[in-house]
């Protein structure tokens, strides 16, 4: 990682799990930012329908190195 490093804050989700939801976190976030060097998530959600998680949300903290 370089010596400063700019984060943003992404919300990702998934109908399958929480891992999958931070995961199309980076994944989106990757589309229009370079060198991401880490990922922090800072919380966990879901949406209920009846009796049933129907997503997961992933609060995402991204880290990348601020290009010059």
């Amino acid at each position: 990682m370089a010596d400063i490093a700019k984060v943003i804050t992404i919300i990702g989700s998934s109908p399958e799990s929480f891992a999958k939801a931070a995961d199309a976190a980076v994944q989106e976030a990757a589309k229009t930012v370079r060198g991401i060097s880490g990922a922090d998530v800072v919380s966990m959600s879901a949406v209920v329908e009846g009796e049933r998680i129907t997503t997961y949300r992933t609060t995402v903290n991204i880290a990348f190195a601020i290009e010059r």
